[in-house]
């Protein structure tokens, strides 16, 4: 999608490592930014580097899991400012914990309503007024996890893939009502979520790096993003492959849970 002079982009996460890259990058006159994120004073230091840059930036301080509220503020940007290009990027992780204590049930729930419904949600609302109006793009943050499980993190690499396969459906069912979506499957992210996940981090990008790749393949309306290459290759080969080769292979490079 070629960027206008008047358009509105929508950003989820956008105090998180890519949520935030992705913001200063498409920052600049012309451009309407809608930034949300749950940390108030990060929301804000965020705003006042877009606004520097020469955009006009509204925050929305919120909890996507909660879904009326989510609801509620959506079906008001659709009737006051419906954004050309919504980024839904907002996502958390977990993993078993020290001493293989196991994945706990309270923060599995935690990241499926985050991860997955509060995403489901937002793509529920914004698509019938994109539909009416016959243009938008929504971009999926997923994970190259989404192509094969990890074992030091189940319930997230299951969320991606659950956001990778509706985003995939999705994009099938709107393109006769030039409704654009693309999933973006990044690798591993200078990040603090990153930094807290059990396990090496091959081929770990910059968020700016992320940033520039990201909007690059969704100019090109790319159904697909995904980076960086041979990780993206690699993790696609995993789930291809046999299980039995897949868990010998990530065990060997220490992934064993």
């Amino acid at each position: 999608m070629m960027l206008a002079a008047s358009t509105t982009i929508l950003i989820t996460g956008a105090t998180g490592a890519i949520g935030s890259a992705l913001a200063r990058h498409y920052a600049k006159p012309g451009i309407f930014l809608i930034l949300q994120g749950r940390n108030a004073a990060a929301l804000d230091g965020i705003a006042r580097a877009c606004t520097e840059a020469g955009a006009s930036v509204s925050t929305q301080v919120m909890d996507l899991r909660d879904i009326a509220g989510l609801q509620q503020w959506l079906a008001e940007l659709s009737i006051k400012r419906l954004p050309d290009l919504v980024i839904a990027n907002a996502g958390i992780n977990i993993n078993h914990g020290s001493g293989r204590r196991g994945e706990q049930w309270p923060e599995m729930e935690a990241l499926l309503d985050l991860n997955v419904k509060s995403t489901l949600a937002l793509v529920n609302a914004l698509v019938p007024a994109m539909r009416q109006r016959r243009s938008g793009q929504i971009a999926l943050v997923s994970s190259l996890a989404a192509y094969y499980g990890l074992p030091v993190t189940p319930s997230y690499s299951a969320s991606k893939a659950a956001i990778k396969a509706y985003g995939e459906g999705m994009r099938g069912w709107l393109e006769r009502d030039n409704v654009q979506i693309n999933v973006v499957m990044p690798g591993y992210i200078q990040s603090d979520m990153a930094n807290a996940m059990p396990g090496p981090k091959p081929f770990l990008w910059a968020p700016e790096r992320a940033a520039r790749v990201i909007a690059q393949g969704l100019a090109k309306n790319q159904a697909r993003i995904s980076f960086p290459f041979p990780l993206n290759f690699g993790t696609w080969f995993l789930a291809v492959l046999p299980a039995q080769f897949s868990q010998r292979i990530l065990a060997l490079i220490g992934y064993k849970g």
